[in-house]
């Protein structure tokens, strides 16, 4: 996936979970009210741009 844009790929959702420090998604779970918005929402679009954001590029070993 390196260098692709994650938005032009076909919609298709696979449920995942993660954890949070619970005072994080406290704060995480009010912002989306506060943006009349959702925590799935918010997480999805910092995932893309984290993801269409170019990477570290690798030492080579020498």
């Amino acid at each position: 996936m390196k260098g692709s844009d994650v938005s032009k790929e076909k919609p298709s959702k696979k449920n995942t979970s993660l954890r949070l420090e619970s005072n994080m998604l406290k704060a995480l779970k009010i912002r989306a009210i506060e943006e009349d918005s959702s925590v799935q929402v918010i997480l999805e679009r910092l995932v893309e741009e984290y993801l269409n954001t170019p990477g570290k590029q690798k030492k080579s070993k020498k």
